[in-house]
């Protein structure tokens, strides 16, 4: 972080730009680094940054300040407890797709630090999903989602038109998933790795472009031929094959030392 501010100081003692337009770059800077600051989020989230490279990730992915941003499947609260705060701190809004309409946040979301969250139904059977923003949503993050909505025959196709038309011409989908590159995706991505090609397919063929990808969750540890998938290595650290208990015998330092998986991050974009 250090080193991006003091290039940006440098760019622009070369090269003289309107006032306004520096305090915009410095402060949207600095509000990302507020937002992934330990002080409001959870232990065990801040934890995983070291896999999951949150302010690298979002830049990558091109969030700015003021977008409107829907988080699909929020699940744990991850990338709620960054993107709410920063929403807020930017004048943007924050708006989470769940299950149903009627399923919300955990309580701790309606605090100050999280200003006020929007909500929109997203499932293999909702409608339009809605962000009450004109034109649209600038920003939609899936996060390891899509290997599950490819165990339901055609949601994983149904999701990227519902994000397709929720977004906003020239609006943004960001994409982090297990990744089951080299090897060949087993059917369904019943093991949790879903090959980067799929899900190119799957974005294109709903009217995306894939603009960017990007090694910044990478994991050249992660062997993907893990017992019980991609859920034997942390943060699930499975034990067992479900339905059955968690077995106490099992060792799990192979797999917390391999850390958490490989991922793809990508960038979609909706032409306009």
């Amino acid at each position: 972080m250090a080193f991006r501010h003091a290039a940006l100081a440098a760019a622009l003692a070369l090269a003289p730009l309107p006032a306004f337009w520096a305090d915009a770059a410095w402060a949207a800077d600095a509000a990302l680094t507020a937002a992934a600051a330990p002080t409001h989020r959870e232990a065990a989230n801040v934890a995983r940054d070291p896999y999951r490279h949150p302010v690298e990730s979002l830049e990558f992915w091109g969030l700015k300040p003021g977008m409107t941003v829907i988080e699909v499947a929020p699940g744990g609260g991850y990338w709620s407890e960054i993107l709410a705060p920063y929403a807020k701190a930017t004048h943007g809004r924050y708006i989470a797709a769940m299950g149903n309409a009627n399923q919300k946040r955990p309580a701790k979301f309606n605090t100050a630090a999280y200003g006020t969250i929007g909500y929109t139904a997203f499932s293999n059977s909702s409608g339009p999903m809605t962000s009450g923003a004109s034109g649209g949503a600038d920003f939609i993050l899936t996060a390891r989602n899509i290997h599950d909505w490819m165990w339901t025959p055609g949601f994983a196709e149904k999701s990227m038109k519902d994000f397709y038309a929720a977004l906003k011409p020239g609006g943004i989908l960001a994409v982090e998933e297990h990744r089951a590159d080299p090897r060949p995706m087993v059917p369904e991505a019943r093991d949790g790795y879903v090959s980067t090609q799929h899900i190119i397919d799957l974005a294109t063929a709903a009217g995306f472009k894939l603009e960017a990808r990007s090694e910044i969750n990478a994991n050249p540890k992660d062997t993907k031929d893990h017992p019980f998938g991609v859920w034997t290595l942390p943060p699930t650290r499975r034990s067992a094959q479900p339905p059955a208990q968690a077995n106490p015998n099992f060792d799990h330092t192979k797999y917390d030392a391999i850390g958490e998986s490989d991922r793809m991050t990508l960038r979609f974009r909706k032409p306009g």
